[in-house]
């Protein structure tokens, strides 16, 4: 099951039921299944507090992945600062929803095993990240 929640912030406006259905069918081409994903969507202030308290790190980002996958069922929360989507959406010339898709998915991959800090992984996560982005337009019929 995968829940969507926000705290102090407005519930941005996603499909849930179709961006539900496009995570299973990412886990799945990872040959995973999706068990318990909770996301959470949140300001700023929220995802440096909770960087600071179970990572130890002092900056912003624009997602956390707690992993608590079991073989390969996929369970996890996944806290997303809508504030810095909307900076890196603004950044890299993007549309806000499909910088919110692309973070939505990034963590789904990091559940499936796929890192981006070491030599090498940044560009397999995007390579990971634009195919899911291009399942998701084919999904809703967009292509």
């Amino acid at each position: 099951m995968i829940t969507y929640s926000a705290e102090g912030v407005k519930m941005p406006k996603i499909k849930k039921r179709e961006i539900s259905r496009w995570i299973k069918a990412v886990a799945a081409t990872h040959g995973r299944k999706v068990g318990e994903i909770g996301y959470m969507f949140v300001d700023d202030e929220k995802i440096l507090e909770v960087n600071n308290e179970y990572l130890g790190h002092d900056y912003y980002t624009d997602i956390i992945t707690f992993d608590y996958d079991e073989d390969d069922v996929l369970n996890g929360d996944l806290i997303i600062s809508l504030d810095t989507v909307r900076t890196n959406a603004e950044l890299f010339k993007k549309s806000y929803e499909d910088e919110l898709n692309r973070v939505i998915i990034h963590g789904i991959l990091h559940l499936c095993g796929i890192d981006d800090k070491g030599p090498g992984e940044r560009e397999i996560m995007e390579e990971n990240e634009n195919k899911a982005l291009a399942l998701l337009k084919e999904m809703s019929g967009e292509l």
